[in-house]
Order: C-alpha cells, then sequence, then structure tokens
C-alpha cells in the first residue's frame, strides 16, 4: 500500500484530497489539528507518533524530525536503498502534502509580538517538503491546494503521477520554501536592524502575466510583494478596462507617487513617468479643471490620478479626451458609468492613506542590485534659507512648495515652472539643466510672468537664473550647494528674484 503523509495549516479542500487518496489505496499520515480534522471527516489515519514511536513534545515543536519520517522521504527506490530502510523498519512515503505555519500573515498583523512571529517559523514543515522534492523521482509533493486535482487526476488516469509533473511540483516547493525562509531573514534583519546585511533575498508573487514589456519584443510580468504598501498599484484594484500593460504599471505607479505628497485635492496627470500636468483646487473637479489647463496636449493618452473620489462633473470631463487609466479612492455611480461607457479605459481604486509605508526601492542593473530607501522628504523636513535679498511674498511661497513638491517626481535634470495652484511649464531628462529650463519655460509661455521655478539639483552656473528672469519668474527654489551658489544668488539679486535653499537633492534617474 502507497503512504501519503498530509500535514497542513492551511486546511482548503484537504479533506476531499485525503478521501480521494483514501480511495484509490494510499495509507494516510498526519499529525496535529490536521489528523483530527481527517479523523472528524471520516478518513482513516495513522498518527505520526505511531510511526516514529515518539510522542510529539516541545509544544508541537517537534514532530515528524525523525528517521522512520524522512528516511521513507529521502529513500530512492532501488535495492540498496530499499534494503537499508527494511533493515531499520521504515517504510517509504509516496506522497507528501504539506503547507507552513502562516508567518508571512503572522506578520504582516500590526500588532505582532516578536514571541509571536517567532513561534509562526516552521521548521518540520520545509524540512519535509525540501526532502520530498529532493526525491521527486520517487516522491509527489504538494504544497498548493491548487495541484489536489491534478495530482489526484493523473492518479485516477494512470495510477501514478507523472515524472514531467513531480518534478514541476518539486520546482513549485522550493520555490515556496525560499520565499518562505526569505520573509524570515528578512523580518530577522529588520529585528536586528542589520542595514546592509551580506547578502538580501527578496520575494514577490505572481500577480499578471503580461503581454509584453517595454516592447513588444520584451518578455513580461508583475510581481508584488504582499506585505507591502496597500497605497499602491500592486494592490489597487481595477474596476473596468483591459489588463495593465507594463507601461501602464510603470505610470500609475508613479502618478500614485505623486499623489501621496498631496494632502489637499490634486488632480495628477501622467506621461511616460512624468506629471505633464498637476493641479491643486477646493474640490477633484477644480484639481483636475487646473491639471488639464496645465497642458491639454500631453494629458491624451496619459493616467490621471486623483486623492478624493471621482463623482459626475469630474467624470465627464475625463470623458472628452482619450485616457489610459484613472486612479481614484472610488467612483460615483454615476461618474463609473460615464466612464465605463469607454470600453478601453481603466478605472482603478486604492485604498488612499495618509500612513506612509516607505519600502526600498530596488533597481536592477546588469548582474547586480542596487538598494535604496525612497525618498520621502518632504519640504516641512527642510531647512529653508532665502539667499537673496528680496524674500518670497505669501503667494510665492505657496507656489514655491507646490513647484517643489512637483519637481522631486520629475525625472533629472528637472525644472519646473508653477503658479500657486498648478504647473506650466515642466522641462524632464535634459542632458544639462538649463535644457531643462528652456523647456519648462517655453511651454509655460506667457504664464512664466510672475510664476516660480523648482529645480530637483543645485545651479552649476547662473545661466538657468539669467533664462527665469527673462521669461518673468519672480522666485526660485532650489538646494543650493554648488561652489557657484553666490553667482545664482548675485544673478537672483540682480533680476529683483527671491532664491530659497532647501538643502535637498531630489535626483530621480
Amino acid at each position: 500500500m502507497k503512504r501519503a503523509l498530509i500535514s497542513v495549516s492551511d486546511k482548503t479542500g484537504v479533506v476531499d484530497f485525503a478521501k480521494d487518496l483514501n480511495g484509490l489505496g494510499f495509507e494516510i499520515l498526519s499529525t496535529g489539528g490536521t489528523k483530527k480534522a481527517l479523523e472528524e471527516a471520516g478518513v482513516p489515519v495513522i498518527g505520526v507518533e505511531e510511526v516514529t514511536g515518539f510522542p510529539e513534545i516541545l509544544e508541537g515543536r517537534l514532530k515528524t524530525l525523525h528517521p522512520n519520517i524522512h528516511g521513507g522521504l529521502l529513500a530512492k527506490r532501488t535495492p540498496e536503498h530499499e534494503k537499508q530502510i527494511k533493515e531499520h523498519g521504515i517504510a517509504p512515503i509516496d506522497l507528501v502534502c504539506v503547507n507552513l505555519y502562516p508567518f508571512q500573515q503572522t506578520i504582516a498583523k500590526p500588532d505582532v509580538t516578536e514571541t509571536e512571529a517567532i513561534e509562526n517559523i516552521d521548521i518540520g514543515g520545509p524540512t519535509m517538503l525540501r526532502a520530498a522534492a529532493k526525491n521527486f523521482e520517487y516522491v509527489t509533493v504538494v504544497v498548493d491546494a491548487n495541484d489536489y486535482g491534478k495530482v489526484i487526476g493523473e492518479l485516477k488516469a494512470q495510477g501514478d503521477v507523472t515524472l514531467a509533473t513531480k518534478k514541476a511540483l518539486a520546482a513549485k516547493v522550493f520555490r515556496h520554501t525560499a520565499g518562505y525562509d526569505a520573509y524570515i531573514a528578512n523580518y530577522m534583519t529588520e529585528l536586528v536592524g542589520e542595514e546592509n546585511p551580506e547578502r538580501v533575498t527578496f520575494t514577490y508573487e505572481l500577480k499578471q502575466s503580461l503581454r509584453y514589456g517595454e516592447n513588444p519584443h520584451q518578455k513580461a510580468s508583475f510581481y508584488i510583494n504582499p506585505l507591502g504598501s496597500d497605497f499602491s498599484i500592486a494592490h489597487a484594484k481595477q474596476l473596468h478596462g483591459k489588463a495593465l500593460s507594463y507601461n501602464n504599471i510603470h505610470d500609475a505607479d508613479a502618478a500614485l507617487q505623486m499623489v501621496k505628497d498631496f494632502k489637499e485635492p490634486v488632480a495628477v496627470a501622467v506621461k511616460h513617468m512624468n506629471p505633464c500636468g498637476i493641479g491643486v483646487g477646493e474640490t477633484a473637479l477644480e484639481a483636475y479643471k487646473k491639471a488639464y489647463e496645465a497642458d491639454p496636449k500631453s494629458i491624451f493618452g496619459g493616467i490621471v490620478a486623483f486623492n478624493r473620489p471621482v463623482e459626475k462633473e469630474t467624470a465627464q470631463l475625463l470623458h472628452e479626451i482619450f485616457l489610459e487609466i484613472v486612479i481614484a479612492p472610488s467612483f460615483t455611480d454615476e461618474a463609473f458609468n460615464i466612464l465605463a461607457s469607454k470600453k478601453n479605459i481603466r478605472l482603478l481604486t486604492v485604498p488612499f492613506s495618509d500612513e506612509r509605508k516607505p519600502e526600498k526601492v530596488l533597481t536592477s542593473v546588469e548582474g547586480g542590485l542596487l538598494i535604496q530607501d525612497q525618498d520621502t522628504y518632504t519640504l516641512e523636513q527642510a531647512d529653508l534659507k532665502v539667499a537673496t535679498k528680496r524674500e518670497p511674498t505669501e503667494q510665492e511661497w505657496k507656489a514655491l512648495k507646490l513647484a517643489w513638491k512637483v519637481v522631486k517626481h520629475v525625472k533629472s535634470n528637472a525644472i519646473v515652472v508653477t503658479d500657486a495652484e498648478k504647473t506650466l511649464g515642466v522641462g524632464a531628462g535634459q542632458m544639462n539643466r538649463v535644457g531643462s529650463a528652456e523647456i519648462a519655460l517655453a511651454q509655460a509661455g506667457e504664464k512664466a510672468k510672475g510664476a516660480v521655478m523648482s529645480s530637483d539639483a543645485f545651479f552649476p552656473m547662473d545661466d538657468t537664473v539669467e533664462a527665469a528672469a527673462k521669461a518673468g519668474i519672480t522666485a526660485i527654489i532650489q538646494p543650493g550647494g554648488s561652489i557657484r551658489d553666490e553667482d545664482s544668488i548675485k544673478k537672483a539679486n540682480e533680476y529683483g528674484i527671491a532664491m530659497v535653499l532647501t538643502g535637498i537633492r531630489h535626483f530621480k534617474h
């Protein structure tokens, strides 16, 4: 008679699986809560302690770590191995169905204690899974309830599970245990405050297979961090429209990062991960009108994100142009019906929150990985210094604060021109700073007169200030820190421009 060892924390579908195995002639071994559940369902079960001849001890920490279990899992079906296990009274185990203590779910709880987390580190489960997976040629190992049907189907059809399926299930097991250990390793690393461990391992779960990557010839997938921030594109709920593309996800993430920096009603329009229009107002409708006015040409085919619910009037305006995605905390029924009348627009809701949960930013380079903190630095944290003779007016201060919030999210070199309520010009990603300034000022046009300018990094020369002055800019905010700061300050004083230094740089590559 074949033997199956079943011991699961998540008991979804396990009773039916065990019944099917028993009906196919399998003897079932089990332990703890799984054994109890199977017995209550009328499935004949042999307790693991009957096989090991040793009781569960140490509050259940030690149950299955025994030669009578692991010999049965690791034995090849060769004469030499079969002779050895027979000499020691060990019976082979042909199928293992195990899932692990819920460590991931435990540490996700906001009030989890260290003791609780440690107790949910599974030892016996991963050991059994790895042993069975190593011996996949002879042992079928199941870690995912979604595979129960496939295993039973093959057993019924041909009396055994195919080698190809056994190998695929083993690969899944090693991915599963690797991910499980990664959660534990990262938890322990954070617990002891190690900032630069000698080795890092991250684990993500597949959310979506994508049609292609940045371009049609590139394959791509979307993986998420289950323990990551809910206030993210990874945990957005799609209400309408076709599946998100690789570029959609990138742009939507960029839009949400911008929205997070605003508490007042804001509308953010994004193209190719840069803001093409940002507006603030008393309502979402007012904010959107300003964002649209900022650049009515570039917003076409873009993404718009709000930090307030979208209602009917706003939806009617959004409906007038082609947009890829609209993101908001919610949509009224009327707004949803208006927007959903367009087949291809994607409508997403995200659980907005004032609580920031910064994550590490991972950037792949060929052969390696760069890791850094998210740039969550705000103007409130900065030590602002008015470097010029003239201080900004109250209205200029309001505009400068908006400009500084926006420039943080523009690809470097970045220059942004705004008034107190919306962007007027955005210069992104140029190889020199004055080039970005010229783009931003040209886009702003006549509206640059009386507006303000922000720069993500210092001015290495006074040419950007000169260009700003000629366009009518009246105040500038920038990090400072150049050995030639005095040249820019002198030029600003020459034109009566107020200049504020923040002491903080916002490069974004």
